[in-house]
């Protein structure tokens, strides 16, 4: 297997359940590693990215949990060849 990581992506997020966190975004930073299966089939970086930005990007989220949950989660379904995915955020 070989891993691939896209590290220190940075973004804004409403995220948090505070008032102002819902209506103000917050710098956020994501990293995300994912373990690829052997063979052929080659991973987009860009589709990565645009997995992470589709997460922050889909409004106000509770907790840093949820996004690397749905980020996991949305890069696994991404490519069949993703066999696991680390995902850290940091506010």
């Amino acid at each position: 297997m070989h891993e691939v990581t896209l590290h220190a992506m940075r973004f804004h997020a409403l995220v948090g359940i505070l008032p102002h966190e819902r209506s103000i975004a917050q710098p956020i930073e994501v990293d995300l590693r994912v373990r690829v299966a052997d063979g052929d089939v080659v991973v987009d970086y860009r589709a990565l990215y645009d997995v992470v930005s589709g997460v922050i990007g889909s409004g106000p989220i509770d907790f840093l949990e949820q996004i690397a949950d749905r980020v996991a989660d949305g890069a696994i379904a991404h490519n069949s060849r993703i066999r696991w995915a680390r995902v850290a955020v940091r506010k």
